[in-house]
């Protein structure tokens, strides 16, 4: 991240937690003032209409009062805030910073103080595109996944290979996630797909060299032989481009690697080529073994003596018969092998 950027960001806001005042205590006040409006009101009527000399300025003030009583009561209905467990409330009071509630109750907070959370404005929309969601002001502090789309990039060889990761992550200081960014949501998505990108260009899909026994060296990190090391690398990559939104990365994970499909089969042909070679060397050995075990015993047991030039036709045989895609067909032979 820039130094330009960690200087700017979260340069005038700190977060502050509150603990506000008990909802049911203050439900019952709220409840108990309504009922003394109506009823101020009520015997403010009352008087005015009895045959009584009432004075005229004694039935206004009951009035009054009742009706000043009842608007205050409405205002102060604009304090009660339910946060549940794993959640957090940041309040703004006339465009300043008020606070940040993050235990979970029921809470009566300053009835001017409204919930702030300008992701809420995004994702009105459910899955389905048609039924609209209700906004949530609140900030979900659980542990949640990011799941991005796969995408297309060329690894260091330039080879087009086709990615996709998963972040698991959680809102660590929700203060910061609302005041920072616009909407931390996207900002992951976008600093994620990033570090993806990124990654990929740094190392190759698979070591296309090969030693002289025609094995593939492993000393060089690869996106298939070192997925876990290069997703530990993402990590803190990703962890210092969101640390600014408050962010917390647990984990990432590449969950789709594979080459794209233009050179897909041409890489397939590879690996099949390097396998067949590994299979017909492990075949050759084994065969050259039984082949020189076979002409030991032979000499050892005296069952035949065999010349260099037999000894030499008869390895061809064998060498043809082990290694052979098909099996041999025997052929006897009834008359002197000389």
């Amino acid at each position: 991240m820039s130094e330009d950027l960690k200087k700017d960001a979260f340069k005038n806001v700190k977060e502050k937690e509150i603990h506000p005042l008990n909802g049911v205590l203050m439900l019952i006040v709220v409840i108990a003032g309504f009922l003394m409006s109506v009823a101020l009101f009520a015997y403010g009527c009352y008087l005015g209409a009895t045959e009584k000399v009432t004075p005229v300025i004694v039935v206004g003030v009951l009035v009054a009062v009742s009706l000043i009583l009842f608007i205050v009561c409405c205002v102060l209905c604009g304090g009660f805030h339910v946060v549940n467990p794993n959640e957090a409330l940041v309040l703004t009071c006339f465009g300043q910073y008020y606070g940040t509630v993050k235990k979970e109750g029921f809470y009566f907070t300053n009835p001017f103080a409204g919930a702030f959370n300008p992701a809420a404005s995004y994702g009105s929309i459910s899955m389905d595109g048609k039924t609209p969601i209700k906004k949530n002001m609140k900030i979900s502090t659980k542990v949640m996944t990011l799941n991005n789309d796969k995408q297309k990039v060329n690894d260091v060889l330039g080879n087009p290979v086709v990615i996709g990761a998963v972040a698991i992550w959680r809102v660590k200081d929700p203060t910061k996630a609302v005041f920072n960014v616009e909407n931390y949501k996207t900002y992951l998505s976008i600093q994620c797909d990033t570090i993806i990108r990124n990654s990929a260009r740094m190392y190759p899909y698979d070591n296309m060299d090969e030693t002289e026994d025609g094995i593939a060296a492993r000393e060089e990190m690869t996106l298939r032989g070192s997925s876990q090391a290069i997703a530990d690398n993402m990590k803190i990559e990703l962890q210092e481009r969101v640390e600014n939104a408050g962010l917390e990365i647990k984990e990432v994970r590449i969950t789709h690697l594979a080459y794209s499909d233009e050179i897909a089969a041409a890489m397939l042909q590879r690996q099949q080529a390097v396998a067949i070679i590994a299979a017909r060397q492990k075949i050759v050995e084994g065969a050259v073994s039984m082949v020189k075990m076979a002409i030991d015993q032979l000499d050892e047991d005296e069952v035949v003596v065999l010349d260099e030039e037999r000894k030499a036709a008869m390895v061809s045989n064998l060498l043809v018969i082990l290694c052979g895609n098909k099996d041999a067909q025997p052929i006897v032979n009834s008359g002197s092998i000389y």
